[in-house]
């Protein structure tokens, strides 16, 4: 028996940001691998599947998981928050799978279901449309070293770009964000308008 894998975006928290074809795969999915949390955004639509919950810092072991289940047979969906295409696990998947030699037409059927990443959904909350060029960069130095996470939010501050931010902090991670707003103001205003978004579509939400 030949399984598959989707890579799937659940959307920015609630169920009316999901698209159809997420709750349709999610449905037609007999196993579900994810993050803890984004396994929570779709608890109510999970219900009698095989779950594998994983902690944050387990993606590599969470995309083998993955591969190795719908290999075995198994047609598995791989949820993520947002889209998986924007900082979430279909890159590290399709990184995991070059390695082993997968040839996409012959090998193990992969789909990645695209869902709305949260920049879509915070700049029409705060009433920001993203209508001009923007940049989006991530604080999180994980696994891109720090002095070129600093180049790209220079050039994107010269460019006069809109700039979104994702991972600005954390409780280890705390100069990033600080020394980011340092680097903006020398091409910035002191004026210039900053929305904070956190969990804006997700139940008790902040905003």
């Amino acid at each position: 028996m030949i399984g598959k894998l989707y890579i799937v975006g659940v959307g920015p928290g609630s169920h009316d940001h999901m698209t159809f074809r997420a709750k349709e795969v999610i449905e037609e999915s007999d196993t579900i691998v994810g993050y803890d949390t984004y396994v929570g955004l779709v608890e109510d639509l999970i219900q009698g599947k095989e779950i594998h919950r994983y902690a944050m810092t387990q993606e590599v072991e969470r995309a083998k998981q993955c591969i190795e289940l719908a290999q075995s047979g198994k047609v598995v969906s791989l949820v993520s928050s947002g889209d998986p295409g924007i900082y979430g696990m279909a890159g590290l998947i399709y990184e995991t799978l070059a390695e082993s030699g997968w040839d996409p037409k012959t090998g193990l059927e992969v789909e990645v279901v695209p869902g709305v990443s949260a920049l879509n959904s915070c700049a029409s909350l705060i009433g920001s449309p993203l209508m001009t060029d923007f940049a989006v960069v991530s604080m999180s130095d994980l696994l891109v070293p720090w002095e070129m996470i600093v180049k790209r939010v220079e050039a994107a501050a010269q460019g006069d770009y809109v700039i979104v931010i994702y991972n600005p902090s954390s409780k280890k991670r705390i100069h990033q964000l600080q020394d980011t707003r340092k680097l903006l103001l020398k091409y910035r205003k002191p004026n210039t308008p900053v929305a904070i978004d956190r969990k804006s579509t997700r139940l008790n939400s902040s905003h």
